[in-house]
C-alpha cells in the first residue's frame, strides 16, 4: 500500500513516499500546482494520502479532485490520533510538531521521549511512556538568535552560522557563534537532564534543519531522525485508514 505524506510550509512543500512503513521516497518542491501533485498520486499509484500544512490552504475542487484519486486525511485538531493529545489548546498547536511527537512513538513505543525540532524555532515536546502527548516548549532557533543579536543592537555584526572551534570565544563573530550554538545545545542538554529527572529511562530525538550541527555540540546521547515528521505523519494516516 502506498502512503503519500505532504509537509506544507510557508515557502517549502516536502514529501514523502511510504510503501507500509517504509519511506521510498522524498521530495521537496517550491512551485508546483495541483496538477503536478495529482500526477505524482497517479505516477506512484499512491492509494492514501495526508496533509499537513502551515501554509498553502487547497480550494474545495482541489480537495475534490485529489478525494477522487486517493483517501485523503487533512490533519488538524480532531484528526483521531494513536496517542493522546493533553495539550490544552489543541487548535493552535503546531501540526508539525504534533507529526513528530507522533513519529517518536512510532519508533520508540513504550518509551519517554523527548522531542527536540531545531528549526526556525526549536520546539521541545514531551511523550509520556504510556502515550501521552503532555506538551512542550517554544524558543528561537540558532540562527534566529544570531540574526536578532544583529537587529537588537547597535554594533553586534550580522554572523553566519558554523562548527565551534574553541567553545571560548576569541572574537565577537566566534562569541556570538558560539553563544548562539552552544547556548542552545546546553539548553537542550538542560531539558533532557530535567525530563531525565522527571522520567527514567527517557530518549532524547533530534530533527529539522540545525539537527545535525547540534548532534556535534551535545555532550548528551541523543538520537538523530530527519524523517521524523514524516514516519508520525505515515503513522497517523495509517491509524486513519487502516
Amino acid at each position: 500500500m502506498m502512503n503519500l505524506t505532504i509537509d506544507i510550509g510557508n515557502s517549502r512543500t516536502k514529501l514523502a513516499l511510504f510503501e507500509g512503513d517504509v519511506l521510498v521516497l522524498r521530495q521537496i518542491w517550491i512551485d508546483w500546482s495541483i496538477e503536478d501533485l495529482l500526477q505524482l498520486l497517479t505516477n506512484h499509484k499512491v492509494q492514501n494520502t495526508i496533509l499537513c500544512s502551515v501554509g498553502r490552504q487547497f480550494t474545495p475542487a482541489e480537495l475534490k479532485r485529489l478525494e477522487s484519486q486517493c483517501r485523503l486525511v487533512e490533519l488538524d485538531a480532531d484528526t483521531p490520533l494513536p496517542i493522546r493529545n493533553a495539550y490544552k489548546t489543541p487548535q493552535t498547536l503546531g501540526k508539525d510538531r504534533l507529526a513528530a511527537v507522533v513519529g517518536a512513538f512510532a519508533i520508540f513505543p513504550g518509551e519517554n521521549c523527548l522531542v527536540v525540532d531545531a528549526g526556525s524555532c526549536i520546539t521541545y515536546e514531551f511523550l509520556s511512556a504510556d502515550g501521552v502527548y503532555l506538551g512542550g516548549n517554544i524558543a528561537p532557533g540558532i540562527k534566529m538568535r544570531l540574526r536578532a543579536m544583529h537587529e537588537f543592537t547597535a554594533r553586534l555584526p550580522e554572523v553566519e552560522l558554523n562548527e565551534i572551534q574553541e567553545w571560548i570565544g576569541a572574537s565577537t563573530s566566534s562569541a556570538m557563534n558560539n553563544g548562539a550554538l552552544l547556548g542552545t545545545a546546553l539548553e537542550i542538554e538542560g531539558y533532557s537532564k530535567k525530563w531525565a529527572t522527571a522520567e527514567s529511562h527517557s530518549k532524547t530525538i533530534l530533527t529539522g534543519g540545525d539537527a545535525a550541527l547540534l548532534l556535534q555540540t551535545l555532550s548528551i546521547s541523543a538520537i538523530h531522525e530527519p524523517d521524523l515528521v514524516f514516519i508520525g505523519l505515515n503513522k497517523i494516516l495509517k491509524h486513519n485508514v487502516e
